[in-house]
Formats: structure tokens, C-alpha cells, sequence
């Protein structure tokens, strides 16, 4: 299995940079068993049905992007520069871990000044990251990144325009709770209340889970043999009440569709003893065409990169031909693509999935 089998040309112009609005008239590529279907998102009712379980990743996108002017003092006086910085994990004696541009301008012992008063030390340096010492207690620092930080848009999306005071909005989820996310589970950016409550109304369940996910997420695939590529590790949290009610869909029949790759990732990851269980801690799980899926039937999920994890992981779901095949269609009729792009609705052939 080679990194070239999973690539494909995208028109630089099919990237979005701005969600639609509202969030659910985005359009949907539904993509089941033998057929191919053009929709609108808000005629996701008309694929799922009563006793289908919705699976939602509730973390929340703090404001990572930090600029910031570094001091140094010297015998020649106090130097200055322009770095940003992009948080990308907290350690437990309550620094961050953070990449930075460029990096070379840091070194230990550096000052940084953020906007709005705020200020920062650089603790080290590596030869990838540098650690990130806040000047406030560590119950403060949610208020400091709301004044200093900027939302962490995707590298495709930076690249065209910078991050504004409308991405803190349509950068998060609707039901975003827990606070650690460094980029956002994008397929959940399509739901908005009203939808919500259409789904309830008509007997669909919602189960919660919660996976960090981190800025490894853009990360390319270096290696050509795929199977040989190592996955970030990412902070997840699946509860006993969460595994339960999954539990509880599977034996009634119903369909587990997560909503999002890093919900299915976690999910998939609870349950790598056979069946759904509680799962708290990192998980690095890689699914690539000829994954045994466990507790997934179906998923929601955008428009991913060429040569990406995700990709592959959606050609395990339904097949590398059937999703090459899907997008070059969603190109021909002009789906927009990447974080702030459309969605796709996949059900593979249910027996395909169904476990003894």
C-alpha cells in the first residue's frame, strides 16, 4: 500500500476559506451501497432513522495562535523579533509545548510579549518545538488566551487569509464543552440547533465523547510504504455511560455513526478489546484500508487532503477505488473541500460490517 495510491488533484480554488451560512446549508455527498446522491446537509434526515446513535466529539478549539514579539536583553542591548506561536499540548507542571515561526529566533530564558499586556517565557528548545511558560495562574490562563490568541486555522486556510474575531465562532462546535483542542472536528461545523432538534424529534440519539485533537492532525505522511507511517497521539476520553449507550445501539440494532474521523479514531480505539468499553488516556490508532471495524457502521466526515491519514482511513471505511471514484465526483460538481468545505455522508454495505 504506497502513498501515491491515495492521491488525487484538487483545484486550488475548491478549498474553502469561509464556512456556508448557516452551518447547515452546506452541501452533502451521500455515499451508500451502489449509489451516489447530491444533497443539501438538512437532508441528513432523510438517511438517518429512529434508533441510529450520533457520536459527537465535544472538545473545544482554544485560541493557539499566539503572536508574539520575543526580548532578549544582551550586552548590546535588548534584541527584538517577531515569532508565532501555536500551542500544541499542556504538560503537567503547566507549560506548553508549542511550534513557532520561526524557531530559530527562540532560546531559553526569552521573553514574550503578547497582545493585550500579556506575557510569556520561552523555558527550551528543541530541534521541533519550544515550551511555553504563561506569567499567570494556571485558572487565568483561559481568559489570557481569549485576549491574546487567534483561532488555529488549518495551514490551507492560513495560507490565503489570517484568522479573524468571526473565525472564534465558526471555528467551534455547537456543543463544544471541554477546552484543549488545537484544531477543530470539523465535520461537527455543519450541525446547528435547529438541526439538532429536527434529529431528536424524530428519534435519532446523541452520544458525547471527547478527543483533544492536536496539531499533528496536519502533519503529512513522509514515508511511502503507508503502513510504516506513525500516528500523533491525541488525549481521548470515552465514559462508562458513553460505552454503554453505544453498547446499547449495537444490540438493538441500531446504527453507530460518529460524526467526525476523531470521534470514530476514539471510539474505534475504546473498543480494540473486540467491544465498546470506557477508555481514558492517548491514543495513536492508524486505520488504513484492511481495518477491522468494531463498532462504526457509518460516518460523517468532510473532504479530506490528498495523501492524508484521514484519507486512508475513509478508504478503509468504504474502499480506496469507491472513494477515489467519490472524489473526483464531488470535484466535477464542485463540492468545496477541506475544514470549512461540505460534507459526505458514509454508509459502507452494512454486512461488510457486522461482527459475529
Amino acid at each position: 500500500m504506497q502513498l501515491s495510491d491515495f492521491d488525487f488533484d484538487l483545484p486550488d480554488d475548491l478549498i474553502a476559506t469561509r464556512p456556508a451560512r448557516p452551518r447547515s446549508s452546506s452541501r452533502l455527498l451521500v455515499a451508500e451501497s451502489g449509489r451516489t446522491t447530491d444533497a443539501v446537509f438538512t437532508d441528513l434526515i432523510r438517511w438517518l432513522r429512529p434508533g441510529d446513535r450520533l457520536v459527537l466529539n465535544n472538545t473545544r478549539v482554544i485560541p493557539a495562535r499566539l503572536p508574539a514579539i520575543r526580548v532578549r536583553d544582551s550586552s548590546d542591548g535588548t534584541g527584538r523579533a517577531r515569532v508565532e506561536l501555536t500551542l500544541t499540548a499542556p504538560q503537567a507542571d503547566g507549560t506548553w509545548r508549542a511550534l513557532a515561526r520561526p524557531l530559530r529566533k527562540l532560546r531559553a530564558g526569552d521573553r514574550l510579549e503578547l497582545t493585550a499586556g500579556h506575557t510569556a517565557r520561552v523555558t527550551d528548545r528543541t530541534e521541533a518545538d519550544a515550551g511555553i511558560a504563561f506569567n499567570c495562574e494556571p485558572k487565568d490562563l483561559h481568559d489570557v488566551l481569549q485576549a491574546a490568541g487567534q483561532m488555529p486555522l488549518p495551514p490551507y486556510i492560513a495560507a490565503k487569509r489570517p484568522p479573524d474575531a468571526q473565525d472564534m465562532d465558526d471555528y467551534q462546535t455547537v456543543w463544544a464543552r471541554h477546552s484543549g483542542a488545537v484544531a477543530a472536528p470539523t465535520a461537527s461545523l455543519h450541525f446547528d440547533a435547529p438541526m439538532l432538534e429536527k434529529l431528536r424529534a424524530m428519534g435519532v440519539e446523541f452520544t458525547e465523547v471527547t478527543l483533544h485533537v492536536g496539531a499533528g492532525t496536519f502533519l503529512p505522511v513522509k514515508v511511502e510504504d503507508v503502513t510504516t507511517h506513525r500516528m500523533h497521539a491525541e488525549w481521548g476520553e470515552v465514559t462508562l455511560a458513553a460505552a454503554e449507550a453505544i453498547a446499547a445501539t449495537k444490540r438493538a440494532g441500531g446504527r453507530v455513526i460518529p460524526v467526525g474521523t476523531t470521534a470514530l479514531r476514539l471510539i474505534e480505539s475504546a473498543a480494540a478489546g473486540g467491544r465498546i468499553a470506557p477508555f481514558r488516556g492517548e491514543t495513536d490508532i492508524f486505520i488504513y484500508p484492511g481495518y477491522d471495524f468494531r463498532v462504526t457502521d457509518g460516518l460523517i466526515t468532510n473532504f479530506h487532503l490528498p495523501q492524508s491519514t484521514l484519507l486512508m482511513l475513509v478508504s478503509a471505511l468504504m474502499g480506496r477505488d469507491r472513494m477515489l471514484a467519490l472524489y473526483r465526483h464531488a470535484i466535477a460538481e464542485r463540492y468545496r473541500f477541506f475544514s470549512y468545505g461540505d460534507a459526505s455522508l458514509l454508509l459502507p454495505d452494512r454486512s461488510a460490517l457486522d461482527r459475529p
